[in-house]
């Protein structure tokens, strides 16, 4: 089904260097199928010296993928690192798509990129990607490109970088970057994906959960019908409330009654209004618990989903990581910690590509009416081709 490359490079300044390192590592003429894509993990210097660019129209094939803090292959990890994953192949096709700007009218423009880049066949698998923006939710791109495509299952990643305030977090699409759209990669053909996430034990929820009973998008302002702030006073956590991302350790879970997993949710801080910001859509009638993140369930968790994804994997071609950045700031000083245990649980049977993440895009459950696609953070979500 497919052939899967990767191939990095350290070259930032020197544009034909690293155009040479990535086309040497590839070997296009020799290992491209039919029909190929390429998607892309960088840090932002890549971009803005101009190396991104030069890779990416250096490249026979479309190009898609984010700005990232670190990521990781088999072959290597780091943060000053661009890398490209190939997938080739006979029987699937593919086909790239950019939106227009999210600052306005956001559901517009991802339904238009959707709609005016489909016919009548739709894809096996789309991925999706998009800057971290804090004016926007996750959940909104998530949920239109689930109610246009009609449950087609997509998988994808908010860009992040390591910037106080993460304002170099772009969206690559065919070398040039972008603060404010989404890229798409549509596959269409022989493609059967399989998705893995793991995100936080339930033995690290506490158990003292709150009815949200007002909200609007990813501003939650009440639980059990009283203010926000009162439940966080309650759990001892006003002071921590008060400091944004502060509690990147203490995220939420939510429940959202219909039968699916819960999902994680990082609370970002309060704004004017004494609201709660979050880095994802909080709807009014859902459960929320906190839960408790460290380094320990960090690893304990990635590494079942890992053993998991490899032991259903023997017919597969590659994996796509994205893992949330609040899982590597968890890891400490030890930040490439779950780079070097997939390596370790995969073995050299398979590249992969692991890189930090804004918010995770990955269904929770694929049947044949179709994907149940959510936005996640905290979460470390693999799909395995």
């Amino acid at each position: 089904m497919f052939r899967t490359l990767t191939a990095s490079t350290e070259y930032i300044d020197d544009l034909d260097a690293a155009v040479a390192d990535i086309k040497a590592q590839l070997d296009c003429e020799r290992n491209l199928l039919a029909h190929s894509a390429g998607i892309v993990a960088c840090h932002y210097e890549f971009a803005l010296s101009g190396a991104l660019g030069a890779i990416c129209k250096a490249l026979p094939f479309d190009t898609v993928g984010t700005i990232t803090s670190a990521h990781g292959t088999a072959k290597g990890k780091g943060v000053l690192l661009l890398t490209v994953m190939v997938l080739t192949s006979d029987d699937v096709s593919f086909k790239t798509a950019l939106s227009q700007s999210l600052k306005t009218e956001s559901a517009k423009a991802i339904e238009a990129v959707y709609t005016q880049n489909t016919g009548a066949e739709k894809p096996g698998l789309m991925l999706a990607y998009a800057p971290f923006m804090v004016a926007n939710s996750g959940d909104e791109y998530v949920n239109v490109l689930g109610r246009v495509s009609g449950g087609v299952p997509c998988f994808g990643t908010l860009a992040i970088d390591d910037t106080p305030d993460f304002h170099n977090c772009f969206m690559i699409h065919n070398g040039e970057y972008y603060q404010d759209r989404m890229s798409l990669l549509l596959m269409y053909g022989n493609i059967k994906p399989r998705f893995f996430l793991a995100t936080i034990s339930t033995d690290k929820v506490l158990d003292h959960p709150a009815l949200i009973t007002s909200s609007e998008g990813h501003l939650l302002k009440e639980v059990n019908g009283r203010p926000i702030t009162d439940y966080f006073e309650e759990m001892g956590l006003t002071k921590a409330s008060e400091t944004a991302y502060a509690m990147t350790s203490l995220p939420f879970m939510l429940d959202y009654g219909d039968g699916t997993p819960p999902v994680a949710k990082v609370f970002i801080g309060l704004n004017e209004n004494r609201h709660a910001i979050c880095a994802g859509a909080m709807p009014e009638g859902s459960t929320l618990h906190l839960a408790v993140f460290d380094k320990e369930d960090v690893l304990l968790t990635t590494g079942s989903s890992i053993h998991e994804a490899v032991a259903s994997a023997r017919d597969a071609s590659g994996m796509l990581i994205y893992s949330c950045v609040s899982r590597s700031m968890t890891l400490g000083s030890d930040q490439f910690a779950e780079v070097d245990l997939v390596t370790k649980e995969v073995g050299g049977r398979l590249p992969f590509m692991l890189a930090y993440s804004g918010g995770e895009i990955c269904p929770t459950r694929v049947n044949s009416g179709g994907a149940i696609n959510r936005f996640h953070n905290d979460t470390f979500i693999l799909c395995v081709f």
